[in-house]
């Protein structure tokens, strides 16, 4: 039965989708269940994807269609949420409670969604409840169309790396500490791969080139990551490919996806791949193998160490990444006909993460705003025009630096309009953030607080093009961001505990046209729910 309910729904995807016909079909078939796991050696229980830890691998094409149907085997409601991929015209397969209802226990969402005119490496993940931490997480590669040449040759092996912070508590006991106004403990290690200390061996042959695509899957922490001996050439950050930097060690914060090619060119054995914590106490540390084929020779001596509170290092290393304005994005014209930094911004927004204390528990909030869910996905109210649910304009363009209150808040934009963001971080830990449905590019970083003379200092040429950034303690980052896509897309921060408790809001860009130009209709196979609930969709 439910074979046959996934070759309908996907039937019913492929008559809506008449528009890209010509782009080919992909289709997943992934089951969500608990069971048991070991990542680092004590049994926990785990949200596995067709019994895998992480979950399986996604591979497209530029352009593709990805028909992914998901039946949720667990005893509570679920989404997946896609970080990274831009869903043009259609914040409908988004994935987070803002614009979709959760699949429900025992039965199956199918998410339809194209790659339109991206590249690059992402990562998809749970994105209700606290079940991040217990799993469901996944890599995405986009490879670039046959005939669109790529700025280096084709590497001889492109792996996949999945690191980040873990507890060994269940998600449900982290969720019910952030409930009751407590604060999360220290993570208890890293994993790479779902594995702990060298779980993970990746084979290499000497003289060649490899490809790893390393993503920041984690809670709380930024990471860095070493290769023994060896040194890391990036050449893609979240869809764009960039300058061809090396580096020895490279910091990767939450919700940040790298690419880096590694020579091979060290003597035959095995060497360390180290990944350990950023600015943080104490430092928690995990390793994997690089191993030389044929070789049996074990590491020498201990894995090389690396930065760790230093936030200087951090920003000048974040500076030092550019776009490559030479080489072609998804289409065959170079990255850097679009000039970006020659477009004035009709409208600055300026963003002030907080912590406050709320009813006696411990939120946080954006703007002094603390997100609290609203009983009815916000994109489905504003579709059915339910009043009640949300309001527009219900959180300021700028800090207020008053007390944090709750709210639900919605910050209304226009279609086409260019958009200056600033990220204020009036704190002492390293703020993450990300923003659904949208590329953007880091214009600037630094430390103190932003002023408009700060603008002086913008790299209005080849700033990288990215959709998560890191802003630093007591420091602030702008980016540059035209408004090309119509919907209900989640701005949050990417540590889990303060997306939780309310360090997040929803950017609604509204197009007067209600056309399939800007936007696609809602999906035939839409759940309804809360006060959506028993209503019929209406034609455009």
């Amino acid at each position: 039965m439910e074979a046959k309910r996934f070759i309908l729904a996907s039937f019913l995807c492929l008559l809506i989708s008449v528009s890209t016909a010509e782009d080919p079909y992909r289709f997943f078939n992934w089951r969500v269940t608990y069971g048991n796991i070991w990542p680092m050696g004590v049994k926990q229980q785990g949200i596995l994807i067709n019994g895998q830890f992480p979950g399986p691998q996604v591979e497209a094409v530029t352009n593709d269609n990805l028909i992914i149907n998901v039946y949720n085997g667990l005893s509570e409601p679920f989404l997946i949420s896609w970080n990274g991929l831009l869903q043009r015209k259609n914040s409908w397969e988004d994935g987070v409670a803002g614009t979709n209802c959760p699949i429900p226990p025992r039965r199956n969402f199918t998410y339809i969604l194209q790659v339109k005119d991206q590249i690059g490496s992402y990562f998809y993940f749970p994105s209700l409840a606290f079940h991040k931490a217990a799993g469901g997480f996944g890599g995405i590669r986009i490879l670039s169309r046959p005939r669109i040449p790529v700025p280096f040759p084709p590497p001889a092996g492109d792996f996949t790396l999945l690191v980040g912070d873990w507890y060994k508590a269940n998600h449900n006991s982290l969720k019910w500490m952030l409930d009751n106004g407590k604060n999360l403990p220290s993570p208890d290690g890293l994993l790479m791969n779902g594995r702990g200390w060298n779980g993970n061996t990746f084979t290499v042959e000497q003289g060649k080139t490899y490809r790893f695509r390393i993503s920041n899957v984690g809670l709380m922490n930024c990471i860095n990551i070493r290769f023994q001996g060896h040194i890391m050439k990036l050449v893609e950050v979240e869809g764009s490919h960039t300058v061809q930097t090396s580096y020895a060690a490279l910091d990767i914060c939450l919700g940040q996806t790298y690419s880096v090619l590694v020579m091979a060119n060290q003597p035959p054995r095995d060497y360390y791949i180290v990944a350990s914590t950023r600015f943080s106490r104490p430092t928690l540390t995990t390793t994997s193998i690089l191993h030389y084929k044929n070789s049996w020779s074990k590491p020498i001596g201990a894995p090389p160490g690396g930065p760790t509170i230093q936030v200087a290092w951090g920003l000048n290393q974040a500076r030092s990444i550019r776009w490559n304005l030479t080489a072609s994005g998804p289409r065959p014209n170079p990255q850097g006909s679009y000039h970006y930094g020659m477009i004035k911004p009709v409208r600055t927004i300026r963003l002030a993460n907080s912590a406050p204390i709320i009813n006696g528990k411990q939120r946080y909030a954006v703007n002094s705003v603390s997100f609290v869910q609203a009983d009815t996905p916000l994109k489905l109210a504003d579709y059915f025009k339910i009043q009640g649910v949300f309001s527009l304009g219900s959180i300021p363009d700028n800090p207020t630096f008053g007390g944090g209150y709750l709210g639900t808040p919605v910050m209304a934009a226009n279609f086409r309009d260019y958009v200056e963001i600033i990220f204020e971080n009036y704190e002492d830990s390293v703020q993450s953030w990300h923003i659904d449905g949208y590329s953007f590019w880091v214009v600037g970083m630094d430390g103190g607080q932003w002023r408009s003379s700060s603008r002086n200092s913008y790299n209005l040429r080849d700033a990288v093009s990215r959709c998560t950034v890191q802003v630093y303690p007591k420091s602030w980052t702008a980016i540059y961001m035209p408004l090309d896509n119509v919907g209900m897309w989640n701005i949050r921060s990417e540590n889990w505990a303060r997306q939780y408790l309310g360090q997040q809001f929803y950017l609604r860009v509204f197009s007067p046209a209600n056309s399939l130009r800007d936007e696609y209709p809602i999906p035939k196979n839409a759940l309804l729910c809360g006060r959506a609930s028993g209503r019929r969709t209406r034609p455009l």
